[in-house]
C-alpha cells in the first residue's frame, strides 16, 4: 500500500520502468467536462522525461455507492487514494496507459475501497 498518495514511485512497469507520480489537483468534472464524475489529475515521469499529465474519473454515483457499501464518508482525500490505487494499476500493468483521461469501474472502485480499508485494519 502506498504511504503518501500525493508523490510516489511505481515500478516496475511491464518495461521495467519505475515512474515518479504527484497529485495535481482534484475536482468535480461537472464544471469542467459536464460529467458527474469526480476527476484526480496526477503527473507522471519517468527517466528524467517531462511529465505527462493522466486523469483518473471516478463516476459519482459510484462513489456514493461504494461509500455506502464500504461504510466509509465520500471525501476528498478517499477519492484521491482511490485515483492513485487506478492509477498505480494502470502504471504496473500498462493496462489503458495510452488514455490521458481513464474512467474507473463501480467495481474495481469497490475494489480499491476495500483494499483501503484492509490496510487500515492492518495498521491498528
Amino acid at each position: 500500500m502506498l504511504d503518501n498518495f500525493r508523490q510516489f514511485q511505481v515500478g516496475p512497469d511491464p518495461f521495467g520502468r519505475t515512474w515518479q507520480v504527484h497529485f495535481a489537483w482534484l475536482q468535480t468534472a461537472i464544471s469542467i467536462r459536464h460529467a458527474d464524475t469526480v476527476d484526480v489529475k496526477f503527473g507522471i515521469s519517468t527517466g528524467g522525461e517531462p511529465f505527462d499529465e493522466r486523469v483518473v474519473a471516478l463516476p459519482h454515483p459510484a462513489l456514493l455507492a461504494v461509500s455506502k457499501k464500504v461504510g466509509h464518508p465520500l471525501t476528498d482525500a478517499w477519492c484521491l487514494k482511490i485515483a492513485a490505487l487506478h492509477l498505480q494499476h494502470m502504471l504496473e500493468t500498462a493496462e489503458d496507459f495510452e488514455k490521458t483521461l481513464v474512467t474507473v469501474q463501480p467495481g474495481e472502485i469497490e475494489h480499491y475501497a476495500r483494499e483501503l480499508q484492509d490496510a487500515l485494519a492492518v495498521r491498528k
